[in-house]
């Protein structure tokens, strides 16, 4: 799982029926450098290219959100589903100190 902030989310015509009752979201992936401040809803925090998941979940603009990719993403479907991201998990908090010696 990685961590990323909503930053805006993607409006379509047409999607395959196995993608009823959600929505696709553009997330900023977030890293450790960025975590400390990651659920205060501050503007786009994260310097990696965005990305488009799957969400279920109900998160909104600027929602610090769990997200896996790839295989992982299928996951809750029944079916094989061609999709990449997956939201999985909306953060209220995040406490993060890194180890001792180790840089963000």
């Amino acid at each position: 799982m990685r961590i990323g902030q909503v930053i805006g989310k993607v409006v379509m015509s047409q999607q395959d029926p196995a993608f009823k009752a959600a929505r696709w979201l553009v997330i900023s992936p977030v890293d450790s450098a960025d975590l400390s401040t990651a659920c205060k809803k501050t503007p786009p925090l994260g310097k990696q290219p965005s990305i488009i998941a799957y969400d279920q979940l109900g998160a909104g603009m600027n929602d610090v959100v769990g997200f896996v990719e790839g295989a992982e993403a299928t996951a809750p479907f029944d079916k094989p589903t061609p999709i990449d991201a997956i939201t999985v998990a909306l953060f209220d908090q995040i406490h993060y100190s890194p180890y001792p010696g180790k840089t963000a």
